[in-house]
């Protein structure tokens, strides 16, 4: 039977992610030190192959894509962006201690970012741009394909479609890395459900 394979990247590291600031939209490059760090990932491990490439429009991870498969020309789909944080954007959380709002998000009692994308809204959009992606990929018959997208996109994708179900602690892929996860046509149709086969990069074969 054929099945589809799609892995999800998530994109190097930017100054702000070194500072532990929030960036959804705000469009920053990868950091010398991300991109040092891609590299390194690069020479000692092994990444997957894909016939086609998908990218969120930001230059984190375009870059990255450049980075790590050469001459790759991807696809942009705008649904892969992070979530906009608003009010929150470029800020860290040692910022954002005393905003009682940003507690509350925290603690799960508001689902709403003040200014920003309420987190159903999040969901709708990145749900309908990895499901496009999917359908394209049957109708077409593409068998391999690599999504760079963001922290936040990969952890929501891996609860809502990987089996078997993982605990969000374990659906969070750090910089450069992320998750393999295989389509079988018969089960997507059913229900949009893939199989969640391993993490990437892995060691190499020597």
């Amino acid at each position: 039977m054929k099945t589809y394979k799609i892995h999800l990247i998530r994109h190097g590291i930017t100054e702000a992610n070194q500072n532990g600031r929030y960036i959804g939209r705000t469009d920053l490059p990868l950091s010398p030190e991300g991109l040092s760090a891609l590299l390194a990932l690069k020479e000692q491990y092994q990444y997957p192959g894909g016939v086609r490439f998908f990218t969120s429009p930001l230059a984190r991870c375009r870059q990255t894509l450049e980075v790590l498969y050469p001459g790759c020309q991807p696809e942009t789909v705008e649904g892969l962006q992070e979530c906009d944080f608003g009010d929150w954007e470029g800020k860290s959380i040692r910022d954002l201690k005393n905003d009682e709002r940003f507690l509350q998000w925290m603690e799960g009692k508001t689902r709403d970012i003040p200014g920003g994308e309420g987190t159903e809204d999040f969901r709708t959009r990145v749900c309908e741009a990895f499901e496009g992606i999917v359908s394209d990929l049957l109708h077409n018959g593409d068998t391999e394909a690599v999504i760079c997208t963001h922290g936040g996109v990969i952890t929501l994708l891996m609860q809502l479609y990987s089996l078997p179900r993982l605990d969000p602690k374990d659906c969070l892929a750090a910089a450069g890395q992320g998750f393999t996860l295989r389509v079988t046509p018969s089960v997507w149709m059913n229900e949009p459900l893939c199989e969640a086969l391993c993490m990437i990069p892995w060691e190499k074969n020597d």
